[in-house]
C-alpha cells in the first residue's frame, strides 16, 4: 500500500468520486460523545468545492445534534472496489427554498411530501480532514496477487492499493 496525499482540485476529484460511488455514508454525530450517534444517509451529491449534500428532516435527532454541534464524521464504503472514504467536517442545516430546489431528488419523496414539506432541510459538510483507501487496480488483481502469493508460498507486495490524505 502506498501513500499519496492529495490538495485541492485533486482531493475534490477524489472525494467526489468515491463518495459518489459509495452512494451511502454512516454520518456521525455527537462526537464527543460514546457511544457517537450514527446513521446511514445517501448522499446527493459532492460539488465542485468538495463540499457534500444530503437531504434530511428538519425534525430529525441528527438535525437536532448539528444544531448543537456541527463537527460531523462520515464513512463512505464501497467493498466491492475496496474503496473506502473517512471525512471529518462541519454540517451547515439549509432551509430556504432556492437550496432545497437546487439539491432536491425525486428519491426524497419517499421520505417527504414533496419538495414543499416543511421538514424538508438540506445538509451541506465541509470537509476538513479526510482519509482515503483505494485499490489502482481493482478489487480483481488484488485478489489474484493475494492469492498467487499464497499458493506459491511467497508474500505480496500489496503494491497496487494507496492511501492517504486528501485535502480540500
Amino acid at each position: 500500500m502506498s501513500t499519496q496525499n492529495l490538495n485541492n482540485q485533486e482531493a475534490i476529484k477524489k472525494i467526489k468520486e468515491l463518495s459518489e460511488k459509495a452512494k451511502i455514508c454512516m454520518f456521525c454525530t455527537e462526537l464527543d460523545r460514546l457511544p457517537v450517534n450514527s446513521r446511514p444517509m445517501a448522499i446527493q451529491e459532492t460539488d465542485d468545492n468538495g463540499n457534500l449534500w444530503f437531504i434530511s428532516s428538519e425534525m430529525s435527532n441528527k438535525n437536532f445534534e448539528i444544531k448543537d454541534d456541527n463537527r460531523v464524521q462520515l464513512y463512505f464504503m464501497n467493498n466491492s472496489d475496496s474503496e473506502y472514504l473517512s471525512i471529518f467536517g462541519e454540517a451547515f442545516i439549509y432551509t430556504d427554498k432556492n437550496t432545497i430546489e437546487d439539491k432536491w431528488s425525486p428519491m426524497a419523496n419517499a421520505w417527504f411530501d414533496g419538495k414543499d414539506d416543511p421538514n424538508v432541510s438540506i445538509i451541506r459538510v465541509e470537509p476538513k480532514k479526510t482519509y482515503y483507501w483505494d485499490t489502482k487496480a481493482g478489487k480483481l488483481v488484488s485478489l489474484l496477487s493475494f492469492a498467487a502469493a499464497a499458493i506459491t508460498g511467497t508474500e505480496t507486495d500489496n503494491s497496487d492499493g494507496v492511501e492517504g490524505t486528501a485535502t480540500v
